[in-house]
C-alpha cells in the first residue's frame, strides 16, 4: 500500500519537561490535628473553581492546542502543569490528615457541596488571551491562599500553602515571558 503524503504529526517531544517550581524544598506535610473546618478549606483550592485540579486540567489543555506549533512554550505550560500537579497531591495528603474527603467535591461552610466541573477553567482559542487567562488563574490562586492562611490556624498546613504561593508567583513570572514572546 502507497503511504500517504499528507500525514500530520507532533514532534514536540516532552523528554526532560520537569516541574517547574522554585528551587525550595517544601516542608513536611503534617498538621496539627485532625479539623474538618481547614479540610473544607483546602478543598476549595483542591479542586473549587480557582484550584489545583482546574489549574491542571487548563494548563493540560493549553498544552495540547500548543505543542503542534509552539513546543517551547507548550513544553513550559507542561512544566507549570507538573507543579500545579505536586500542589494537588500535597492538599490532598493534607486534606486526608485533617480527617477531610478527597472526593473533588468542594465543602461550603453553609453546608452545600459542588462538585468539580470544567465551567471552572477558560479555554480561549487566541493564544494571547490563553497565556493571559493562565496568568490570571495564577494571580487568583495567590489571593485565595493568601486568605486560606489568614482564616487557618495551623503553622504546618500555612508553609505548605506560603510554599506554593512562591511557585505560583513564579509561575506568573514564566507565563509573562511567554505572554511577551507571544
Amino acid at each position: 500500500m502507497e503511504e500517504k503524503s499528507n500525514q500530520l504529526s507532533n514532534n514536540c517531544s516532552f523528554m526532560n519537561v520537569k516541574p517547574i517550581m522554585v528551587d525550595m524544598p517544601y516542608p513536611s506535610i503534617k498538621v496539627e490535628s485532625k479539623n474538618l473546618i481547614y479540610a473544607n478549606i483546602l478543598s476549595i483550592d483542591y479542586c473549587g473553581s480557582v484550584s489545583e485540579l482546574s489549574a491542571i486540567t487548563q494548563y493540560i489543555n493549553n498544552e495540547n492546542r500548543l505543542s503542534c506549533e509552539r513546543c517551547p512554550a507548550a513544553r513550559t505550560i507542561l512544566g507549570i502543569a507538573m507543579a500545579e500537579m505536586m500542589h494537588l497531591q500535597k492538599l490532598g495528603e493534607i486534606i486526608f490528615l485533617l480527617d477531610g474527603n478527597l472526593d473533588y467535591t468542594v465543602k461550603l461552610n453553609n453546608g452545600r457541596q459542588a462538585m468539580w466541573t470544567p465551567k471552572y477553567i477558560s479555554i480561549p482559542q487566541d493564544i494571547h488571551k490563553m497565556i493571559l487567562a493562565d496568568i490570571e488563574a495564577e494571580k487568583a490562586a495567590i489571593n485565595q491562599y493568601k486568605a486560606h492562611i489568614n482564616m487557618i490556624n495551623d503553622k504546618y498546613i500555612n508553609a505548605v500553602l506560603s510554599r506554593i504561593i512562591l511557585d505560583e508567583e513564579y509561575h506568573i513570572m514564566f507565563l509573562d515571558t511567554l505572554a511577551k514572546e507571544i
